[in-house]
């Protein structure tokens, strides 16, 4: 074996070490990336290295322009738009209607309040793209209501937590922001290759609800004696619908009918998301001032994490990770497909210790081009990358939307009670991640008619 290559293993190993001690993410990988580099000048004066040794203290300064230009890509312009829209949206009062009125029209329905949740997740999914606010305000909505029904505490909290994370992969999403950024790829074109899957994945939902609700019926008990349904409370349900269909479509059909790009359509979701408030009466000085510090703080964050991941990028592929990690998929006796599916596993794998943004802006970038250079299209493939990465929400122990709904559940919903109810809507994503292997057009299709080609 090469000395670089035992240098880029020893590189994220250390990573991968130092993330279970609890220091920061962002400062992990920033000062990986520059001890390796220090390391790596200091040993070319001293010993024959290889090629890919680091032998200039100049790497510091290309380091500094790749954060420069990081900072100044202008497609990450629309990450603290959407999340100011997914904020504003929280405290418009728009889930709280919509909740609602579909308890009083689905709630009579066996299992009916469960499918209700995951409609709300997607529409939530599709209006803010951000999962820890969705799942606070789907467990803070519905978790009592579905209690009183007599639910299954843990088949309860395998719906919210399962809706929550929707919001990840149906666009608007960050995650595919981000994506796009990491790989070069149209902004636009992963959002309109997510949504079928997307849509998909809520609609496996909402089979899987209804199919054991009526196969087990002690999960889920709807109340007895309720009125009839009427014409008026399908009225109210529409109209609480309405303000969330025209934000999606003011946002994603300004993308995808080329009226906005990405970015410009953040701008108009943010706009819209704080008329929804204003027009709800929820709108003031106050609640505005806590959502754009959310915001600032919330892309902060994010940015952070990006500045000490482009600096670990930089590195690692200076000490030749790019060719480790190719030849190393390479050498796998397996066809294409197979190497693609044992990324997909090692992506599933990491989701259980790391988040989804440390794999996006680390694993991502180093098995793009390979998978390119096997003949997949990578539209499809970061596609199907999201869906496979999705699972990290609810996989234990670092699964954040099981921390999401845990702080927020009521103080009878113990942690087992969540780690179980993810299980059969962990199974139910991994399905999914094989229909979309296999069938590449549930990606490709929307793309190719949006561009005349299909």
């Amino acid at each position: 074996m090469a000395t670089y290559e035992l240098i880029v293993i020893a590189m994220l190993v250390s990573f991968i070490l130092l993330i279970f001690t609890g220091f920061p993410v962002a400062w992990v990988l920033a000062g990986v990336s520059v001890v390796f580099s220090v390391f790596s000048v200091i040993a070319s004066q001293y010993f024959d290295v290889d090629t890919y040794f680091l032998t200039d203290w100049r790497i510091f300064g290309v380091i500094v322009q790749r954060i420069y230009a990081q900072m100044s890509n202008w497609v990450l312009v629309a990450l603290p738009m959407f999340i100011f829209m997914g904020l504003m949206l929280d405290r418009s009062g728009v889930a709280e209607k919509l909740m609602r009125n579909f308890v009083n029209l689905f709630g009579r329905f066996r299992g009916g309040l469960g499918v209700a949740v995951v409609l709300i997740g997607i529409l939530l999914a599709a209006s803010t793209g951000i999962v820890g606010a969705s799942v606070v305000l789907l467990a803070m909505l519905s978790l009592p209501a579905m209690l009183e029904q007599k639910y299954s505490k843990s088949f309860a909290c395998g719906i919210v937590a399962s809706s929550g994370t929707l919001g990840i992969l149906i666009p608007p999403s960050i995650m595919l922001i981000i994506m796009a950024d990491q790989l070069s790829l149209a902004v636009g074109d992963l959002f309109m290759g997510a949504l079928i899957p997307g849509v998909m994945l809520g609609l496996m939902y909402m089979v899987y609800v209804v199919v054991i609700s009526m196969l087990v019926p002690s999960l889920s008990s709807p109340p007895k004696d309720l009125p009839p349904i009427t014409t008026q409370m399908v009225i109210d349900t529409l109209k609480a619908v309405v303000p969330s269909l025209g934000l999606i479509l003011a946002v994603l059909g300004s993308i995808f009918f080329g009226i906005a790009t990405p970015t410009e359509a953040a701008g108009v979701g943010a706009l819209g998301a704080t008329l929804l408030a204003w027009m709800n009466g929820n709108l003031n000085a106050a609640v505005l001032k806590d959502v754009s510090m959310k915001t600032s703080l919330t892309t902060a964050f994010v940015f952070g994490i990006f500045l000490g991941a482009t600096s670990f990028a930089v590195v690692l592929r200076s000490l030749g990770g790019d060719e480790f990690i190719g030849s190393l998929l390479h050498s796998i006796p397996l066809s294409p497909g197979g190497i693609v599916v044992v990324i997909l596993l090692i992506a599933f794998i990491a989701g259980f210790f790391l988040d989804w943004l440390e794999i996006s802006l680390i694993l991502l970038p180093l098995v793009g081009p390979v998978v390119s250079a096997l003949g997949f299209d990578l539209t499809w493939f970061v596609v199907l990358f999201a869906l496979a990465l999705q699972t990290s929400f609810l996989t234990p122990p670092v699964g954040f939307s099981l921390f999401y709904l845990k702080g927020v559940a009521p103080p009878e919903i113990r942690t087992v009670d969540i780690y179980k109810g993810v299980i059969p809507f962990i199974l139910i994503q991994l399905t999914a991640v094989a229909l979309v292997f296999w069938w590449e057009d549930l990606v490709l299709w929307l793309p190719a008619v949006r561009y005349g080609t299909g």
